[in-house]
């Protein structure tokens, strides 16, 4: 998800009609139609009287979700805008009726959401929808699945604005609390200030540095570098086909021992779980072409002596950040779209709530938000929730024909780093 967009609330009644910031411009260019897809598992049936008469005094009220996409101009120059209009939550809110003794309801809900990517929504009314199922799965009483344009924000602006729709469980009237990030410590004495200075100039260079070799990779990417074909590499025109989306839910106290442990990040956590994840799942993919301890060619690669994956893979991951004012955003968008199509895959991830919240009074067990529309046939999503992190993936099941296989080796990778933590003594054991 794209993070630098903000959704913007306009209290001003002389202006109805918006026009669309560049990000917004970028998810409406031609071949780059992005959604978001945010699938909530409460742990109580939806009442869904109650959930409308909630709507209606929140999320309506903001003017990103009462607007509707307005384009003025002809073909060759057009002016897209947002405009206020009049919400009808029935034409928002699909309640489909459900057979409660459904045999596998847990493939259901994968294949209705599914269904649902496959039309786009409707320009004449504002860019949303909520589908409220009834039906018990394995981890859900029941689930609601938000579909949002991208147009409308960026996915951490979008997760806060449906996060201000709930309330702490623990206190119905307080909203939830989110993690802010510490800054650094203000303490400087004479004695560090001298290399701190020197240390600050390395940091300055090494930053010149990183930048400079960033802008190539990133004219080679939109030029011909592009990624090694491998299993989870889709084909041109992937962003067209009908995704799949499968979850996972881990504890995120195992993710917060490691980063204390290892003195790192907990993006830098969810990275190194995601590479070793993939790692295992894509030596599994290899095995059918390839014997274990040996070497063989492999589509012009040599495999490793102990793996059944080629050496000298090239596989990129792409997190998008800071979309500027630029002029020309159809050609930025252009370009950006041929450089994702060169790159196999993404990772996102939204900060949570810290505590249990529930939905207009209904208890949220996890919240499993992710994208699709991308070029790309794979894009993994963290979104932490109390003390649980949910692994969200956006698969095209063509390529990607058994994902919950991935859901398990992710799972798994952490297990096994926290066991290696534990084990060599970094931290001791929480029961």
């Amino acid at each position: 998800m794209m993070t630098g967009d903000h959704v913007k609330a306009s209290r001003s009644s002389h202006h109805d009609e918006v026009p669309l910031s560049p990000a917004a411009r970028f998810f409406q260019a031609p071949r780059f139609n992005v959604y978001i897809i945010a699938i909530v598992g409460c742990k109580t049936r939806i009442n869904t009287d109650v959930v409308n008469a909630g709507l209606e005094k929140t999320l309506v009220k903001h003017p990103r979700f009462s607007s509707k996409m307005v384009v003025d101009g002809n073909k060759y120059c057009k002016n897209k805008k947002w405009t206020q209009t009049k919400v009808n939550l029935e034409d928002h809110i699909i309640v489909p009726e459900l057979d409660p003794n459904i045999e596998f309801p847990d493939r259901f809900v994968e294949d209705y959401v599914s269904n649902v990517t496959r039309t786009p929504l409707d320009l004449s009314k504002p860019l949303w929808e909520l589908h409220l199922l009834n039906i018990k799965t394995s981890d859900a009483e029941a689930v609601g699945v938000f579909r949002i344009h991208h147009s409308m924000g960026d996915g951490a602006s979008l997760i806060s604005l449906l996060l201000a729709c709930t309330r702490k469980t623990s206190d119905p009237e307080a909203l939830p609390s989110v993690p802010v990030k510490k800054g650094a410590g203000s303490t400087f004495n004479s004695a560090a200030g001298f290399w701190w200075f020197f240390s600050a100039i390395w940091l300055f260079l090494r930053l010149i540095w990183n930048t400079m070799v960033d802008v190539l990779l990133f004219v080679a990417t939109t030029l011909f570098l592009k990624d090694m074909k491998t299993p989870i590499k889709g084909a041109p025109g992937v962003e067209l086909n009908v995704k799949k989306f499968v979850h996972r839910t881990v504890s995120f106290d195992d993710i917060k021992l490691v980063k204390n442990a290892m003195n790192m990040t907990v993006n830098d956590v969810v990275t190194g779980i995601t590479q070793a994840g993939l790692s295992r799942y894509l030596n599994r993919r290899y095995i059918h072409s390839s014997c274990i301890g040996e070497e063989k060619k492999l589509d012009g690669q040599v495999k490793q002596s102990n793996s059944n994956i080629p050496k000298g893979i090239r596989l990129r991951t792409v997190i998008l950040v800071n979309l500027r004012k630029s002029a020309g955003i159809q050609v930025a968008a252009a370009i950006i779209r041929r450089a994702l199509s060169n790159i196999t895959m993404a990772i996102s991830g939204v900060v949570g709530a810290q505590e249990e919240i529930s939905f207009y009074g209904h208890p949220i067990d996890y919240l499993a938000p992710t994208i699709y529309g991308f070029p790309m046939s794979l894009v993994v999503h963290y979104q932490s929730y109390a003390n649980k992190m949910t692994i969200s993936l956006s698969v095209d099941p063509s390529v990607i024909p058994d994902p919950h296989e991935l859901c398990n080796d992710i799972e798994e990778s952490l297990k096994l780093i926290r066991h290696a933590v534990v084990n060599k003594g970094f931290v001791k054991d929480v029961v």
